[in-house]
Formats: structure tokens, sequence, C-alpha cells
């Protein structure tokens, strides 16, 4: 019988699906939804959290210190420059004039036609 035992492996492999179903959720999203602003939510959210998910199964299984110190390492640095990432992609794309989907209810930023996108000229 292994450290872990048969509760512990279940629990494990349900961290494991759960993760991996998450990063096919984000892939589909990625594929199916209509506009830059959408895919970015469905690019970082789920896999965000299916990265934490396969990293907490994983570190339960392996035993070497390193292992897990690098483990950590991903997890951190996932958390820190996705949502930077997915902020940077969103800004870019509505300062650029990037439409929004037909089914986009509001712009909480408020562009109206008659602004210009970057602002007046300097």
């Amino acid at each position: 019988m292994t450290v872990l035992g048969i509760v512990g492996q279940v629990l494990l492999s349900v961290l494991m699906v759960t993760g991996c179903l998450l990063a096919l959720l984000a892939a589909v999203g990625l594929h199916r939804l209509p506009d830059v602003f959408c895919r970015m939510h469905a690019a970082t959210k789920p896999a965000t959290l299916g990265v934490l998910l396969i990293a907490i199964a994983t570190g339960f299984t392996v035993t070497a210190q390193g292992a897990l110190v690098k483990l950590l390492l991903v997890v951190v640095l996932q958390f820190l420059t996705t949502p930077v990432g997915a902020h940077m992609i969103g800004r870019a794309a509505y300062r650029s004039g990037v439409s929004m989907s037909e089914h986009t209810v509001m712009d909480e930023l408020g562009r109206s036609p008659d602004v210009e996108v970057y602002g007046p000229s300097p």
C-alpha cells in the first residue's frame, strides 16, 4: 500500500482530472467565444485554477524538496503573470479599437464613438 492510501489516491486523481478538465475548458473557450475580451477571460481563469489543482495533486505525490519548490514557483509565477498578461492584452485590444461582441451588454469604460481611441495629441 502506498503512503497516501486508496482514499488519498482517489482524491489526488480527482484533483488531477478536475485540473485537466479546467485546462480543456479554457482551450474550448478560446476556440468558441466571440471576441478577444471573452477569450482573454477564458484563457486565464480556468487555466490558472487548473494549474493550481494539478500542482497540488503533484505536490502530494513527489517526495523531493526541490520538486516541491519548483511546483510552488510554477504556481506563484502563474498567479503573478497570467492576470497581468490578460490585463495588458485587454487594455491593448480596447485602446486599439477592437470591437466587442454584439452580445456585450455594457462597455464599462464608456467608449463613445466621437472620442479618439488614444486620447488627444500632444
